[in-house]
């Protein structure tokens, strides 16, 4: 069923519950009263394939002068797994009852996007099960990203969470758990496996993980908050610090939306550096994760080859923009600059290496018998339940599923490419980290070809409302000057109104929904982290393994807490 077929279907059946909203931007997004949300979603869900929920956040619409409406509005952001269609939903909310019926039964992954959505606003949902703090502590008085708290508040905790309220609420589902002896053990967030960054309360049953309570939010730099504060331009440095592996491809992946919302195209050179870039992200992003899930298994030479070749790439990038890890490279309407000379070199010698390298790694341990043991069956999820969680990028794709925003939805010329999307079968530990190995050599093919057909011309769209004038006219130009002080201090200013899109990055699709008020400041910035949806499964998939069945797990998913936590 095409996309117009689909969603007409769906209008004509559901009549006077929705509502079409004028979007500046041309994207589908309908206005449903509080009464008939959970109703149109069961709708979409179950009758329309809808059975990607992408995410669910609010806004705060106090400062947007629209006297009479509910404070806040709710979104829900959805599409197929296996189509382009995509559809929001909002529903409004007033401040005396911020509360909606729950939709966690109808997909797994609601469950941590409404904790986030309380944590973050005060929006309760009931029936929910497990409604507490997510990225913020349980001692935190108040919702943050509500336009009235002050970013310069700080709140200390002053005792640990034991998590045994979630814990006793698991046991109580098991017949037999509470007349069991069993040991509760914290792994992490000082275990080497989970980097200081992730907490885990397992109750185990000798080495068997029974039940399974997850605690994040130790890395939360409240990276939305934050980018309420600047222009569009100053949110560029925060992006670099959400998956700080592959900063790069958060650079394009807010751009790119930016410049969605702007109505600008960037130049076709520009659009190929991209893509290399982001490819060049991609490879370092999946050295990383088989390199540190290698040594969690105990296979440290494998870390050394990945990341000499990771510490290549950096000299390339550093030789190109200064910094070896948050790049700030990307801008809105182009590039920082243009490659320098010797660039295309560079990654042509990265080419060469990169496959040997990855040929190197795969014979270590492609055929040894205690890798094999440690991840074949280990760490499985299937397919549904990779859906219901959200799951998108190689974790998904290692379920057999070939979805992949380059393909399915390409942007920067993707489609031109000759390459492959990588699939595996049975959605455990050793596809996930299967699936990686051979990304990495599409990801050459891709680079391969995108630096053979590198265009010339600019690198930055010709238009001053976006694109700082060359130094040299600053300096000598009046008019120069001025716009470079008003592009400074002001920045851009996309129209009214919201907009989604996103990349596959390489973790999965990492989305912008950008709210703007048609000011030089964004209203809402909501990013869309692959890793916070993938991660909400984690539990459900160690549960009835082994301790080290867990360190395997976590290493596959390749979890980066900035952007698990932003």
């Amino acid at each position: 069923m095409s996309t117009s077929d689909r969603i007409g279907r769906f209008l004509r059946e559901m009549g006077e519950a929705l509502e079409a909203e004028h979007n500046p931007y041309g994207e589908k997004s309908f206005r449903v009263a509080p009464e008939q949300i959970r109703p149109v979603l069961e709708k979409l869900r179950r009758d329309y394939g809808f059975d990607l929920l992408l995410d669910i956040t609010a806004i705060d619409k106090i400062e947007l002068g629209k006297a009479g409406e509910p404070r806040f509005d709710v979104i829900y952001n959805l599409r197929p797994h296996d189509t382009g269609d995509r559809i929001r939903l909002k529903t409004s909310v007033p401040e005396s009852d911020p509360a909606l019926p729950s939709v966690q039964d109808l997909w797994k992954t609601a469950n941590w996007c409404e904790r986030e959505t309380w944590d973050q606003y005060g929006i309760r949902f009931k029936g929910h099960p497990n409604l507490k703090r997510i990225l913020n502590h349980k001692d935190f008085v108040g919702h943050p990203l509500r336009k009235d708290y002050d970013i310069k508040k700080q709140q200390w905790l002053s005792e640990a969470d034991d998590l045994m309220d979630e814990m006793e609420k698991k046991r109580k589902r098991t017949s037999d758990a509470l007349s069991k002896e069993t040991l509760f053990v914290n792994l992490g967030p000082s275990h080497p496996a989970f980097h200081g960054a992730i907490r885990i309360l397992a109750e185990l049953d000798g080495e068997t993980i029974r039940n399974s309570v997850s605690e994040i939010g130790y890395l939360h730099r409240g990276f939305e908050k934050s980018a309420e504060k600047g222009t569009y331009t100053h949110v560029i440095p925060y992006t670099d610090r959400l998956n700080y592996l592959s900063s790069v491809s958060n650079n394009v992946a807010y751009c790119m939306q930016v410049e969605h919302m702007l109505d600008v195209e960037v130049p076709r050179r520009t659009q190929v550096i991209r893509v290399i870039l982001s490819e060049l992200a991609r490879i370092m992003d999946h050295m990383v994760c088989i390199g540190a899930a290698l040594v969690d298994l105990g296979a440290l030479t494998n870390f050394w080859f990945l990341f000499n070749e990771r510490e290549k790439i950096y000299d390339v990038i550093e030789a190109l923009c200064g910094a070896r890890l948050t790049h700030c490279y990307i801008r809105i309407g182009g590039l920082a600059h243009d490659l320098h000379d010797g660039f295309e070199a560079g990654v042509r010698a990265l080419l060469q290496s990169i496959p040997e390298t990855m040929t190197d790694v795969q014979n270590l341990v492609g055929r040894n018998r205690i890798f094999l043991d440690r991840v074949i069956g280990v760490g499985v999820i299937s397919k549904e339940d990779a859906i219901s969680y959200g799951f998108t990028g190689p974790c998904l794709r290692a379920c057999g599923i070939p979805h992949d925003l380059r393909k399915d939805e390409p942007y920067y010329g993707y489609e031109e490419y000759d390459w492959d999307v990588v699939i595996g079968e049975n959605g455990d530990t050793y596809d996930r980290l299967w699936v990686r190995f051979e990304e990495v050599n599409q990801s050459v093919r891709i680079i391969e070809q995108a630096l053979s057909s590198m265009p010339g011309g600019p690198v930055n769209v010709d238009d001053k409302r976006i694109t700082l004038p060359p130094k040299d006219a600053v300096h000598g130009n009046i008019e120069a000057l001025m716009n470079h002080f008003m592009l400074i201090m002001n920045g851009v200013a996309p129209p009214a109104g919201d907009s989604y899109r996103a990349v596959e990055a390489p973790n999965g699709e990492l989305g912008f929904l950008i709210v703007s008020d048609g000011s030089p400041k964004p209203y809402k910035i909501k990013v869309r982290p692959p890793c916070f949806m993938i991660f909400s499964a984690f539990d459900e998939m160690i549960e009835g393994g082994m301790v080290q069945d867990a360190i395997a797990t976590l290493g596959s998913l390749n979890v980066v807490a900035g952007e698990l936590d932003r």
